[in-house]
């Protein structure tokens, strides 16, 4: 059976967010393999927090925080209503299946404490509706959860989803960290025109939409204790046969910094997006 979300009545807004280098720091450090402390250990979803959701103003010429930023102690991600559709014991996966052939797209990011430290076997929960704007609520299309690795990261392969009155696109999601409360949320596309007309649409919780590739960190009221900084990554490197911009497709095989990869998810490759970096596009000979 499909069907549609209800959206009801608007919320008060609250400033956007300033960020810090910190969480800059860490990520950098995550992709470029510097060890940095995590947080627990993997476990089922435990009963979840009340929270009180918020949203931001829209564009008004003043550019908007478009993901989380981690102030030490402070500015984890919002939370959003969870919808009438949320079913739980979704599938373990990475891939969301749907009935439908729609607009590909691979969501990735890092789910962080407040320390702005990576969190190990972090649980998300995504579920959303199909490219007509429905909800499978008899099955599981485009429904899973899965775990971030030990780096705190995520992969997500789905489909843009449609259009529906009163909802501009967006994506459900539960976050929760071992052992800690869940975080329900949303997330959002730029350049959405829907998105000024929706009474739950909000600014922070944009994704980074480059193509069929999208990315968003999540910071959750986790605390943690932040220790010493990592040591800054090592310069960019190179040389080899891999570059941004190109279009790749499943087993294309590259080289980067001396090693050579096979590409194992089609993409069009981005700066910050190297071999080394994305084993979900990348996998190493």
């Amino acid at each position: 059976m499909s069907t549609h979300e209800d959206p009801a009545g608007q919320r008060p807004a609250e400033p956007p967010q300033a960020g810090i280098t910190r969480k800059t720091l860490l990520k950098a450090a995550v992709v470029t393999g510097f060890a940095v402390p995590l947080l627990g250990t993997g476990t089922a979803m435990a009963d979840e927090r009340s929270t009180k959701s918020t949203t931001a103003p829209g564009p008004n010429g003043s550019p908007l925080a478009v993901t989380p930023q981690c102030h030490d102690g402070d500015a984890p991600t919002i939370a959003e209503i969870e919808g009438p559709y949320f079913e739980p014991g979704s599938p373990q996966t990475t891939v969301l299946q749907g009935s439908d052939n729609g607009t590909h797209l691979v969501v990735t990011g890092v789910v962080y404490g407040l320390s702005c430290q990576p969190i190990a076997n972090a649980l998300l929960d995504f579920w959303q509706a199909d490219s007509g704007g429905n909800y499978d609520n008899t099955g599981y299309n485009l429904r899973g959860h899965q775990y971030t690795d030990s780096q705190g990261r995520y992969t997500l392969t789905t489909i843009v989803p449609g259009l529906y009155p009163g909802r501009t696109k967006h994506i459900h999601v539960k976050v929760q960290a071992p052992n800690q409360p869940i975080l329900t949320t949303q997330l959002y596309f730029p350049g959405v025109p829907q998105n000024s007309g929706d009474a739950y649409y909000d600014s922070r919780l944009l994704m980074n939409v480059s193509g069929s590739n999208a990315t968003y960190d999540f910071v959750l009221d986790v605390q943690q204790n932040p220790g010493p900084p990592p040591p800054p990554p090592p310069p960019p490197g190179g040389g080899g046969t891999w570059v941004a911009g190109h279009t790749y497709a499943a087993g294309d095989v590259v080289t980067y910094n001396g090693s050579t990869y096979v590409c194992i998810q089609g993409h069009t490759s981005m700066t910050g997006w190297e071999p080394p970096n994305v084993p979900a596009l990348w996998r190493l000979q």
